[in-house]
């Protein structure tokens, strides 16, 4: 089980991201000021750390400072205050995510599992395999029949569930949460739109057979024709 360090004052708040997180499979522990929190980052290890900005003794921003310094642990920073000139402090930091209060807990979910994903070595070495394409997920590259195809990186999340689930359903709220790091709402049309894209730049099965289908007021199925196989991931 993976364990986060949560840094926050907010005591409220503290149990009911553990409560949740812990629902989802992680070992959660929690620090109250900013110097515990660097004291713990530093000599714990923890697969990630959500770092909020307003915090006793050091902010978050020179809490992150010091953890940089001797650490590369994943973070995402968690604050009330949501303008851009907080994002982009914490960005040059050395956060790899910020998240504004309040939020949807299972967009920290989704947003914690992507940075995982793009931190952790055994999954950048993942490579998924389905009749002519190959995903290299580590580096974000895509091939049909050998040949490599241009993507987006929104392109390539999405891609990437369809693959780990072919011949099954994946909602367009999955696909929102894994690639744009939002839930869905039903008026927000970014998923079709990156999915149409995929269908254009990867066309049909070679049997001329549809290979991104929708399934209506559900979501997408990455359809397996009769050459191709189930996902094969390989490092």
């Amino acid at each position: 089980m993976e364990r986060i360090l949560v840094v926050d004052d907010d005591t409220e708040l503290c149990e009911l991201v553990a409560e949740y997180l812990a629902a989802e499979g992680f070992a959660v522990e929690v620090a109250h000021d900013g110097e515990l929190g660097v004291k713990r980052a530093t000599n714990e290890p923890f697969a990630l750390l959500i770092l909020d900005v307003m915090l006793p003794k050091l902010d978050g921003f020179e809490t992150l400072k010091r953890i940089r310094a001797v650490s590369h642990v994943p973070t995402l920073m968690l604050t009330a205050r949501g303008d851009d000139d907080d994002r982009i402090i914490g960005l040059e930091s050395g956060a790899d995510d910020y998240l504004a209060k309040p939020f949807n807990p299972r967009e920290l979910v989704a947003r914690i599992r992507a940075i995982l994903r793009r931190t952790k070595p055994e999954l950048l070495a993942e490579k998924l395999t389905v009749g002519d394409l190959e995903l290299d997920c580590g580096a974000r590259s895509v091939r049909k029949d050998g040949r490599p195809v241009a993507v987006t990186s929104v392109e390539f999340d999405i891609l990437t569930q369809l693959l780990r689930h072919a011949g099954q359903i994946v909602s367009r709220d999955d696909l929102s949460l894994r690639a744009l790091g939002r839930p869905f709402h039903p008026l927000d049309r970014s998923v079709d739109m990156h999915v149409s894209n995929l269908r254009k730049k990867l066309g049909p099965h070679a049997d001329g057979s549809e290979r991104i289908k929708s399934v209506r007021g559900v979501g997408y199925l990455y359809a397996l024709c009769s050459s191709a196989n189930k996902p094969r991931p390989h490092a």
